[in-house]
């Protein structure tokens, strides 16, 4: 049967949505979880029930039609107010939220997210959890489009009206270097020794490249890599040395005891852990949420990191909310 003559449904505007936004419709799918010719039926009956065109789908990429950029507004208003509708039933009744899309970023993932989540399943008994590990920015990328409900990222400096920010942990960037290597004077040891790179095309390695630059500390490097183990693993084997964070030397555990970790031997450099959502859709549960991370990151990541490490106490702790 086919669509009704001014019938619009929440399903088509949030196709709509996803399609003018990845301005395409094979990419508008993969992000809703479903098939191109889905997205293309749903986008004829919605524009069937409106009774224009909003979407030029013969161009590549996909564009909007001037009716298109007008609605685009209205679309996002009325996703925005289901998004809310929704969160206000369940936050009545926390046993009847259905689902929870969380985005975490890959140095929690081993450890802080599983008890979590594991909190979380006691409260809300009903609901199917659907986790999501990645870079910063993709995370952030896909809270703003809905694709999350609750971001846990480094700070990236991104700011908008639509975020809600919840500040949870402070880090300094450290050194490690193979055992033994950094006698004397670090920051001389290391000019010997080749720079094993965390990737550029992530924001923490544009930040660590930065910060270097702005030092005017030129240093040879050989590799550039996006994996905290495959880093650590090249360090413990003596190729060379780097420079993370605190979570990132406890996410690759294995080679802790051949790698020997030191602060920063130039000016120090730090990054921020926030958990990010959509400001007033989920009520009071983000501030929640911020709060059961807070007592997790402090007992399962700070405490242990500073007994091991305790030149660590000043600069790695707990950011309190506001």
């Amino acid at each position: 049967m086919g669509a009704s003559t001014g019938r619009i449904t929440l399903w088509g505007v949030e196709v709509f949505v996803a399609t003018a936004e990845e301005t395409s419709i094979s990419a508008a799918a993969r992000r809703l979880g479903t098939s191109a010719a889905t997205v293309s039926q749903q986008l004829s009956n919605l524009e069937g029930g409106i009774g224009t065109t909003l979407l030029n789908r013969s161009e590549r990429p996909v564009t909007l039609t001037p009716a298109g950029e007008m609605f685009l507004r209205r679309a996002n208003a009325i996703l925005n107010e289901a998004d809310q509708a929704r969160a206000e039933l369940a936050m009545a009744d926390l046993s009847r939220l259905t689902r929870f899309r969380l985005g975490m970023i890959e140095d929690l993932d081993a450890d802080v997210t599983p008890h979590l989540l594991t909190q979380m399943s006691v409260t809300l008994k009903n609901c199917q959890f659907l986790l999501e590990t990645g870079a910063s920015v993709r995370l952030l990328d896909l809270l703003e489009t809905r694709a999350l409900d609750v971001v846990v990222a480094a700070d990236v400096g991104a700011t908008a009206p639509w975020m809600e920010v919840h500040p949870l942990l402070e880090e300094p960037f450290v050194v490690a270097a193979p055992k033994g290597s950094v006698s004397g004077d670090p920051a001389r040891a290391l000019r010997r020794m080749p720079l094993i790179q965390y990737t550029t095309r992530h924001y923490m390695g544009r930040l660590i490249a930065a910060h270097l630059a702005r030092q005017n500390l030129t240093l040879s490097h050989r590799f550039e890599l996006d994996s905290y183990h495959a880093i650590m693993a090249m360090v413990a084997a003596g190729a060379g040395w780097t420079i993370l964070t605190p979570l990132g030397w406890r996410h690759a555990q294995r080679f802790r005891t051949q790698v020997e970790v030191i602060a920063l031997p130039f000016a120090p450099l730090t990054r921020r852990i926030a958990l990010t959502a959509r400001r007033d859709v989920l009520g009071e549960m983000p501030a929640q949420i911020a709060a059961e991370l807070r007592l997790l990151l402090q007992s399962m990541i700070v405490d242990p990191a500073v007994a091991e490490l305790p030149w660590l106490e000043n600069d790695l702790r707990v950011e309190q909310g506001g």
